[in-house]
C-alpha cells in the first residue's frame, strides 16, 4: 500500500503526521540525552566517592589488614565501574543521540522539500480550474447576451412599424452576439480539456509521487529509531564484559579477607615483647609485733611460712614502667635509637632503617662505580674530558658512602642491643653488595683491625708504632675478655674530611698505613701536632699517614657527622 494512490486526498493529513514523526523522534533524543546525563553523574558521584573513602595517607601508614586491602580493591574496581559508565555516556552522546539530532535536520529539511513540492502542484491545479472557470462564466455571459440579442432581433423583424434600419441593426447585433458566444465556447472547452488534463497528472503522478517521497522519509525515519533503539542497547551490552570483570574484582576482593592473617598483624604490629609480669609476694610487716601465748589467735611460727621480701620481686621502676601494657601507655618523645618504644616495635624499626640506609648505600656504592668508570674512560682518552674533574665528586660520594656505614653501624649496634647478642654486622647486612656493606675497620681481641673474618685474632705485626710515644692507641687497652662488651658500644670514628695522597707512603711500621700518590682517603683524626694524621681507605683500612704527604679538604659539618 503507497501513500500516492490510497490518500490521494489527504494531503493536509500527512502533513500533520510527518511531523509527528519528526517531533517523535527529537522526543526519543531528548531522552537519550538525559539518560545519557543520568551516566555521567552516576560515574561522577561514583568517583567522588571513591576519593572520598580512598586512603589519604601513605601506603606505609595505611593498615595492612585484609579487610583494609580487600577494600582498597573494591575501590578501585569501583573506580573502574565508574569508568564503563562515562564510557556508556560517551557513545549514547556520540552514536545515539548525536545521530539523531543530525538525522532530524535531515528529516526537516527533506519534509520541507516535498511538502513545497506538493502546494506548488496543487497551485497549478487551481490556477487552470481559475482559468476554466472564467471561460465556462464567459461562454455563460455571452450565450445570455446571444439569446437577448436574439429575441430583440425577433420583436423587431415582426413588429411592421419596425424601420428596415432598425431591423438590420438588431441583426448585426444578434450576429456578433452569436459570433462571441461561439468564441466563448470554444476558449471555454480548451480550458476544460487542459485543466482535465492537468487535474488526471496531479493526482496520478504529481500527487503520487509526492506522497511516494513522504513516505519513503517516514519509514526511513522509522528504520533510524529502530536502529538506534539498538544502538541503546549495544551501548551497554558492550561494557558488560568489562562490569562483570569489575564485580569479579569485588568477588576475588572479597574472598581475600582473611580473618587469621589480620589477626597475626595486629599481634605484629602491637607486640612489645615484654614478659607478663610475674605474682608479687607478700611482704609481712607483722614480723616485729610482739604475740603473747594467751591470745587466741592462730600465730604463724617465726621463719616458718614466712615469705620475705625479695628485692628481686620489689616494685621497681622497670616493673612500673611495664605496667603501661594494662593501662594507658604513658606519652615518651621520639628518640633516635627508638628506646622509647617497646622492644618488638624498636627491633622492627631499627631494621627498617638499616635497609633503607642499605639502599641508600648502594646508590652511592653505583655512583662511584660509575664515576670511576668514566675517570678511566677520561684517562684514556682525554679528549673526551678532564680526569681530575670527577675527582670532587668521587670524594663526595666516598664520604657520603662513610657516613651511611657509620650509620648503618651505629643502628646495627643498637639492633644486636635489642635482640641481645653482639653486633656482627656481616650477619645482617643485606648480600645486594657485601664488599660495600660489610663493615670496615673490624677490631680484634689483640687490638689489630683487619677486613677479614676468618683472621680476626691475627696477631699484629711486631714493627713500632711511629705514634706510639704521641699518640697510643686506645685499642691496645681493650683487653679480650672485655672486648664484647666494650665492642657494643665502640662505633667507628666519623669521618671529618678526606684527603689526597701527593706522594706514596710504604707504611711499614704498625699502625701506619700503605697508600699510593693521588689516594684518596677519609679523614678520622687530625693531626694532633706530631705530623700525623689518621686516615681510613674505602676498604675500611685505618692508620697514621705523614700529615705533609697529603692535601687535606676538612668537611664544614664534621663536627655533627
Amino acid at each position: 500500500m503507497t501513500w500516492g494512490t490510497e490518500l490521494w486526498d489527504q494531503f493536509e493529513n500527512l502533513d500533520k503526521h510527518t511531523q509527528w514523526g519528526i517531533d517523535f523522534l527529537e522526543r526519543y533524543a531528548k531522552f537519550v540525552k538525559e539518560r545519557l546525563e543520568i551516566e555521567q553523574t552516576y560515574a561522577k558521584q561514583l568517583r567522588n566517592l571513591v576519593k572520598k573513602y580512598c586512603p589519604k595517607r601513605s601506603k606505609d601508614d595505611e593498615p595492612r589488614f585484609s579487610s583494609c586491602m580487600s577494600f582498597y580493591s573494591i575501590l578501585n574496581e569501583l573506580n573502574d565501574y565508574a569508568g564503563q559508565r562515562e564510557v556508556v555516556a560517551e557513545e549514547m552522546g556520540h552514536n545515539v543521540y548525536g545521530e539523531l539530532m543530525r538525522y532530524s535536520q535531515d528529516l526537516k529539511s527533506e519534509r520541507k522539500h516535498h511538502l513545497q513540492e506538493g502546494r506548488k502542484a496543487q497551485q497549478y491545479l487551481d490556477q487552470c480550474w481559475k482559468h476554466m472557470d472564467n471561460s465556462k462564466k464567459k461562454f455563460e455571459r455571452e450565450c445570455k447576451e446571444a439569446e437577448k440579442s436574439q429575441i430583440s432581433y425577433d420583436r423587431l423583424d415582426n413588429d411592421i412599424n419596425a424601420t428596415k434600419s432598425e431591423v438590420e441593426k438588431a441583426k448585426s447585433q444578434l450576429y456578433l452576439r452569436t459570433h462571441s458566444a461561439d468564441e466563448s465556447k470554444n476558449e471555454y472547452a480548451a480550458q476544460l480539456q487542459n485543466f482535465n488534463g492537468e487535474q488526471w497528472k496531479h493526482f496520478n503522478v504529481a500527487i503520487p509521487q509526492i506522497f511516494k517521497n513522504l513516505q519513503d522519509m517516514d519509514e526511513r525515519r522509522t528504520v533510524k529509531l529502530g536502529e538506534t533503539y539498538r544502538s541503546f542497547a549495544e551501548v551497554e551490552r558492550r561494557v558488560v564484559p568489562i562490569i562483570s570483570k569489575c564485580l569479579e574484582g569485588m568477588v576475588t576482593a572479597a574472598k581475600a579477607v582473611d580473618q587469621r592473617k589480620d589477626s597475626a598483624i595486629v599481634v605484629e604490629s602491637f607486640k612489645s615483647g615484654f614478659e607478663p609480669p610475674g605474682d608479687f609476694p607478700f611482704e609481712d610487716y607483722s614480723q616485729n609485733l610482739s604475740r603473747t601465748g594467751s591470745d587466741n589467735t592462730i600465730s604463724t611460727p617465726k621463719n616458718e611460712g614466712v615469705v620475705k621480701p625479695d628485692p628481686k620481686h620489689s616494685i621497681s621502676k622497670a616493673a612500673k614502667n611495664k605496667l603501661w601494657l594494662f593501662g594507658k601507655k604513658p606519652k615518651a618523645p621520639s628518640l633516635e635509637d627508638f628506646s622509647h618504644l617497646p622492644p618488638e616495635q624498636r627491633r622492627k624499626r631499627l631494621q627498617a632503617r638499616i635497609d633503607e640506609l642499605s639502599k641508600e648505600l648502594q646508590k652511592e656504592v653505583d655512583q662511584r662505580d660509575a664515576l670511576n668508570k668514566m675517570k678511566d674512560v677520561y684517562e684514556k682518552n682525554p679528549q673526551m674530558g678532564d680526569p681530575q674533574s670527577l675527582q670532587p665528586k668521587i670524594s663526595e660520594t666516598m664520604c657520603n658512602m662513610e657516613k651511611l656505614r657509620s650509620e648503618i653501624h651505629k643502628n646495627e649496634s643498637w639492633l644486636s642491643e635489642v635482640e641481645g647478642k653482639v653486633s656482627t654486622r656481616g650477619d645482617r647486612r643485606p648480600s645486594a653488595d657485601v664488599n660495600h656493606h660489610t663493615p670496615h675497620g673490624r677490631e680484634s681481641p689483640e687490638g689489630s683491625y683487619t677486613d677479614d673474618p676468618s683472621q680476626e685474632h691475627r696477631s699484629p705485626p711486631h714493627q713500632p708504632d711511629p705514634r706510639q710515644a704521641h699518640q697510643p692507641d686506645p685499642r691496645q687497652a681493650h683487653q679480650p675478655d672485655e672486648f664484647d662488651d666494650e665492642f657494643d658500644n665502640d662505633d667507628p670514628l666519623p669521618v671529618l674530611g678526606h684527603c689526597k695522597a701527593l706522594y706514596s707512603f710504604d707504611g711499614q711500621n704498625e699502625g701506619t698505613l700503605l697508600m699510593k700518590e693521588d689516594d684518596v682517603l677519609y679523614i678520622i683524626e687530625e693531626d694532633k701536632g706530631d705530623g700525623w694524621t689518621r686516615a681510613r681507605k674505602q676498604s675500611g683500612e685505618e692508620g697514621y699517614v705523614p700529615t705533609s704527604y697529603v692535601e687535606i679538604a676538612m668537611e664544614k659539618n664534621s663536627k655533627g657527622s
